[in-house]
């Protein structure tokens, strides 16, 4: 198992991979936040250029993400769309399960309550899309490089192509 961590001011964050037949599972621990999103950015970004057949992120390491790791999640996901590699979340604690179902970003990432059964799962066509089609270009965008970014209007989440690094910058959509 690999393992990176970051320097932020609470909990380090931690980012273990493990490497299944087929797949790959990041594993971040601790605090998911503006100080601490490097190592995970840095790695979600490595598995996009030179993808696995799955992509899984296993949250049950994660004690809080704040809006920054959320974006992350959500620019990874659209990454891994745009590069046919399926993207799915894994095993969100109570207090990632609520930040994903109160932002409605449950709706658009795929998400299973075990690693085993995001490793398992079909995956045919892009989880969330429907979720994605009910967004309105009229929120606030959060997007870099080539990408359209992320936004969230009146009707709930809308998501564009990222085609850039999965950085923390704020553009227009």
């Amino acid at each position: 198992m690999d393992a990176q961590s970051g320097a932020g001011p609470g909990a380090p964050l931690t980012v273990a991979l493990r490497h299944p037949p087929g797949a790959l599972v990041v594993r971040p621990e601790g605090e998911l936040d503006h100080d601490s999103v490097g190592p995970l950015r840095e790695t979600l970004e490595r598995a996009v250029a030179d993808p696995p057949k799955r992509l899984v992120v296993d949250c049950g390491g994660l004690e809080f993400c704040d809006s920054t790791g959320l974006n992350l999640l959500l620019r990874a996901h659209a990454a891994a769309l745009h590069a046919g590699l399926p993207l799915l979340l894994a095993a969100p604690g109570a207090v990632v399960a609520r930040m994903l179902a109160i932002t409605g970003a449950d709706e658009v990432l795929d998400v299973h309550p075990t690693v085993e059964e995001a490793l398992t799962a079909p995956t045919t066509g892009t989880a969330g899309a429907a979720g994605a089609a009910q967004g309105t270009a009229s929120g606030a965008g959060y997007g870099s490089g080539d990408g359209a970014g992320y936004g969230t209007g009146a009707d709930g989440p809308a998501t564009g192509a990222v085609t850039g690094p999965l950085d923390d910058s704020i553009g227009a959509p």
